[in-house]
């Protein structure tokens, strides 16, 4: 999984601006091309799951707004405050993960987007630790339950083992 984050993060560093949203879209296109026909587009029908409806297609430019709007709050945190930093990555990964924009692979290319934000930063970010069962015990919990608490809490743990 490295390999491929370094070749899509390669991919989105030829951008002319920072990773936005449209980055998402492209690093699902990616991760998912052998798999989806319709891998990098987004869902055109209504999702939910264990009964929570996820964010409604037709409010979806609103959402994408706003969602750039947060990645460009994190861009303007500095580097040292991590517990900032991670705050506004939790927040970024709450929306992202309400919007649920595709139909499968949310959860994998929505992690892959967050560790190549957090690394705009220079900051490395492993929401995917093999077999550690409480990272991912607490990151199903603070995504399925909204929790931006929790999300933080794992993220700034994650940013600092991580840079240690």
């Amino acid at each position: 999984m490295v390999l491929t984050v370094i070749f899509v993060y390669k991919i989105l560093s030829k951008q002319s601006r920072p990773l936005h949203i449209d980055s998402l879209f492209e690093i699902h296109r990616y991760l998912f091309q052998d798999i989806y026909v319709w891998a990098g587009k987004m869902r055109i029908v209504e999702i939910s799951k264990d009964g929570k409806q996820f964010f409604p297609t037709s409010h979806f430019d609103n959402a994408f707004r706003f969602i750039d709007q947060l990645i460009a709050e994190f861009h303007k945190i500095p580097k040292d405050n991590k517990k900032l930093i991670a705050y506004k990555l939790a927040e970024i990964l709450d929306n992202v993960n309400y919007l649920h924009p595709f139909r499968e692979g949310n959860g994998r290319a929505q992690r892959e987007f967050l560790r190549l934000v957090a690394l705009e930063k220079g900051l490395t970010l492993n929401l995917n630790p093999p077999d550690n069962k409480s990272v991912y015990e607490r990151y199903m919990k603070g995504t399925i339950e909204s929790d931006v608490k929790t999300l933080m809490e794992l993220i700034l743990e994650l940013l600092d083992t991580n840079n240690k």
